[in-house]
């Protein structure tokens, strides 16, 4: 899932300065589920908001709506009314959701609430781990499972480094080696041989160093 963070108050304020209307508009997936974008957040964002601006003298209509995601236009559509009720709307869904709803509704300015941080997991109740990089070549199938372009820091394709020690990532302590779980997982399935695959130099056009990426299908395609 995409796990974001919701921007500082103060900062919110500053981009939505001078806007009499703003809706704030959350994300019922991927930020809902990292609890930085869902229904309760835009909830206790838009009370904060309204204390803070009241605070400042400021009267400021606050309105607030979720849609189940922001990033298809059939969702969307469930936000027209809302949208064109405001001057101004606070997305607080991912940069996907932020750009497709200002594609959707190009006379109104839409801003950020969220950072968007990165693909991953949750690890545990409120413990979010990044774990793919959108690299635009999957090799987890030689791996394991386990993704050395993400988890390892220098992120090493063909072998750990010379630096880890007890099975603790060099560069961070805090982290575990990529590479001592890529080889305990392959010694646990039973295929240790993947170590001798040689996988050549990245090719990063696949990834953000190409531009902006999509994906067509054609089967799916009216």
């Amino acid at each position: 899932m995409i796990v974001g963070e919701q921007k500082p108050i103060k900062e919110i304020k500053a981009m939505v300065a001078g806007y009499q209307k703003l809706l704030i508009l959350g994300c019922g997936t991927c930020v809902k589920t990292c609890f930085a974008g869902g229904e309760d957040e835009t909830a206790a964002l838009a009370s904060a908001l309204r204390l803070s601006f009241r605070q400042d003298g400021l009267d400021i209509r606050i309105a607030e709506k979720t849609v189940e995601r922001q990033c298809e236009n059939e969702f969307i559509r469930e936000a027209a009314s809302a949208v064109a009720e405001n001057d101004a709307v606070l997305s607080l869904a991912c940069g996907a959701g932020v750009q497709a709803l200002a594609r959707r509704f190009g006379a109104v300015p839409v801003y950020p609430g969220l950072d968007t941080t990165f693909l991953g997991v949750q690890e545990r109740q409120g413990v979010f781990t990044e774990e793919c990089s959108g690299c635009g070549h999957c090799e987890l199938g030689i791996f394991g499972g386990i993704c050395p372009v993400t988890r390892c820091s220098k992120k090493l394709l063909n072998g750990p480094c010379g630096g880890s020690q007890r099975g603790v990532c060099e560069i961070n302590p805090d982290l575990p080696c990529a590479w001592q779980l890529i080889i305990d997982r392959l010694g646990v399935l039973g295929q240790m041989n993947n170590l001798r695959t040689y996988i050549p130099p990245k090719n990063w056009k696949t990834s953000l160093s190409g531009g902006p990426r999509n994906v067509v299908r054609e089967d799916h395609i009216l």
